[in-house]
């Protein structure tokens, strides 16, 4: 099987190359692994860095945000005829050791993608990762609970970015966000019956430093909260539809049933001729 670890990186120069060094040369079941690092506008030596330790790199000086990356990245693993696709931050958040706990399940044929989990010990003890911001911590919990209620799965963790892919999910995906990709990976994913299994990974958060994508809680939020009911209305449209006409429907029968009630016990519409029409008109908008 041949393996593409794939990072995205802004200005990752200081730590690229310690991450692109521990990555595992032989992994179970794996025959071919290449490295690959995503430039996204790094003004650093990211690029030469990478290349320094054996990446090969794609760059064109542009910012174009990590979703975006992330379609290159699975365009590049498609286009290479990559069996498993790994993404990994650039950052050293992850340990790249821990790479093959994300193959394992695909290399068994146990799982179609297999996300990091940070918020579960080896255990299964809950846990919070020490230096995760309490925000950003509660935010991803919820994230997660609305995520599991739409897809009608169980997850704990649906934004973390260290996450394997075999090839039937690079196919089955397709991200329109343009913001970020976790969350919306999990419901695509789901909703097409692909096999998803969350493993327990170490992370690290480094005191005071701030994150790219999340540079406000409340920002971060609201634009997760649409993307996960734009993924929700692209790929699940009668529910979506019919959760959003149900709420007409039943105010038009609430006002119908009034009026109809009111004609039953008098013989006459008035004074609720009006209400009758704006049943009507809910029942026409259902």
């Amino acid at each position: 099987m041949k393996l593409l670890v794939v990072s995205i990186c802004k200005d990752e120069g200081q730590t690229i190359g310690k991450v692109l060094q521990k990555i595992p040369q032989k992994i179970e079941g794996i025959t071919e692994i290449e490295k690959w690092v995503i430039d996204d506008g790094s003004t650093d030596n990211t690029a030469q860095e990478a290349k320094k330790h054996g990446a090969q790199v794609l760059s064109d000086g542009v910012q174009k945000r990590l979703a975006f990356r992330f379609r290159e990245a699975v365009e590049l693993a498609l286009r290479r005829d990559a069996d498993i696709l790994v993404n990994v931050d650039g950052d050293l958040q992850f340990d790249p050791k821990q790479i093959t706990k994300l193959t394992g399940p695909i290399v068994k044929d146990e799982a179609d993608f297999v996300s990091g989990s940070r918020f579960v010990s080896e255990g299964g003890a809950k846990t919070r990762p020490a230096n995760m911001p309490y925000g950003k911590y509660v935010g991803n919990k919820i994230g997660a609970k609305i995520v599991s209620r739409l897809s009608k799965q169980s997850f704990n963790d649906v934004t973390c970015g260290f996450r394997a892919y075999n090839e039937r999910a690079l196919i089955a995906l397709n991200i329109n966000n343009s913001y970020t990709y976790t969350q919306e990976s999990f419901q695509v994913l789901a909703i097409k019956k692909l096999r998803i299994k969350s493993v327990p990974v170490e992370v690290k958060y480094f005191p005071g430093r701030k994150s790219r994508v999340v540079t406000s809680i409340v920002t971060y939020i609201s634009r997760s909260a649409i993307s996960i009911l734009r993924s929700y209305r692209d790929f699940a449209p009668l529910r979506f539809f019919g959760w959003l006409g149900a709420i007409p429907f039943f105010i038009g029968l609430i006002c119908a049933g009034i009026t109809v009630i009111h004609w039953l016990n008098t013989g006459s519409f008035t004074p609720y001729k009006f209400l009758g029409f704006t049943g009507i008109y809910f029942f026409s908008c259902s």
